[in-house]
């Protein structure tokens, strides 16, 4: 397994990027451009930007994260850079949440490779290395600072899949705790559960390897420490989760995940709803596949006082239904992860549509 190739942790490690980006700079020419991709969030927070210590000659694109990444969004900043570029950019660098490292890496892909991003989603289909690329992830669950796909959601086709490839992988990552400081609770909370989710999911599935199974093992051992204290944002809280969101992502770049995953993927495509909180709706109605971390999760919302929104998929039609089923089972290999090759023999269209109904 191809794993980030350098990284930082700690208070204050975003006063380190400068010196990362110079030292890639000076490598490939003192003169090549950086491209910087900004979540939005930080569109109206100049003082967090300036720290990045861009030049005016730099390309600097606010990421808007409102929506998870699509092919033609990913195709779209890729040509709009491919015109402000001369040339390959030293590295860019991913400033934000999950959308923005997933933006970060399909573009590092697409700027050395041909094509569009829809032609990448699957397994290992990027053929050509990708533009060095630094990540400093500003909330913490996703794992996709330590990950080898970058998801997008494919509208013509309904798929929501990655460009899975170890091209795919940062080079660099930034993990400063403090930047999770300003971070929404309820926000925190959803996108934290990402990494216990992939990592229950692959411990409870049939693709599993030792390296693998430490990592999840102590990602889920981290997240409890977390949620299961009295306050899961203080200082110490934050950096344990920091870590925990790469371990996860580490642990499922060897393994896959399970049935959290593709009904969360179906919510997603569907509904529009977010990755993270789409996931936590989607546990919380599998109880009967996993009943000790469902109970596990209750506790973690109970005890720091969240709450997910209910009733999402009521009062949908027949149609809406006949997407969402489709939208979940053609994710086949998590699906067998969890169930085996006749997945489809527990997951009927109507076990499936029952289950929706229950969020």
């Amino acid at each position: 397994m191809r794993n980030v190739g350098g990284f930082i942790v700690g208070q204050g490690s975003l006063e380190r990027l400068p010196a990362f980006v110079d030292a890639r700079r000076e490598l490939v020419g003192g003169g090549a451009k950086v491209v910087y991709l900004i979540d939005s969030y930080f569109a109206n927070q100049p003082a967090i930007v300036a720290r990045l210590s861009a030049r005016t000659s730099d390309v600097v694109r606010y990421v808007d994260a409102t929506h998870e990444p699509t092919t033609d969004g990913i195709d779209a900043i890729t040509n709009e850079l491919r015109g402000l570029l001369t040339g390959l950019p030293a590295t860019i660098v991913g400033f934000g949440g999950g959308t923005t490292m997933d933006t970060a890496k399909a573009v590092a892909n697409l700027l050395t490779n041909t094509g569009g991003a829809a032609d990448y989603q699957g397994w290992d289909l990027v053929k050509v290395a990708a533009v060095h690329k630094i990540a400093v992830p500003t909330i913490s669950g996703t794992g996709s600072e330590a990950t080898r796909t970058c998801v997008m959601t494919n509208a013509k086709t309904g798929l929501k899949l990655g460009m899975n490839s170890d091209y795919t992988i940062f080079d660099q990552m930034v993990l400063d705790p403090d930047l999770t400081a300003s971070v929404p609770r309820d926000q925190y909370f959803y996108t934290g559960m990402d990494a216990y989710i992939h990592c229950i999911e692959a411990l409870a599935g049939s693709y599993r390897n030792a390296v693998g199974d430490a990592y999840s093992r102590e990602t889920v051992n981290l997240c409890r420490q977390v949620f299961l204290a009295d306050d899961m944002m203080s200082a110490e809280a934050r950096e344990q989760l920091m870590v925990a969101s790469y371990l996860g992502g580490c642990a499922i770049a060897t393994s896959y995940v399970g049935l959290v995953h593709p009904f969360s993927a179906g919510l997603s495509v569907v509904l529009g709803l977010h990755h993270c909180i789409a996931n936590c709706i989607a546990l919380n109605a599998l109880s009967e596949f996993y009943p000790a971390e469902h109970a596990e999760f209750q506790t973690m919302m109970t005890k720091q006082k969240v709450s997910l929104p209910v009733g999402v998929c009521a009062n949908l039609s027949d149609e809406q239904y006949q997407r969402l089923v489709a939208a979940t089972v053609v994710h086949a290999k998590p699906l067998t992860n969890a169930l085996g090759p006749n997945f489809r023999d527990v997951l009927t269209d109507e076990r499936v549509t029952e289950i929706f109904r229950r969020m």
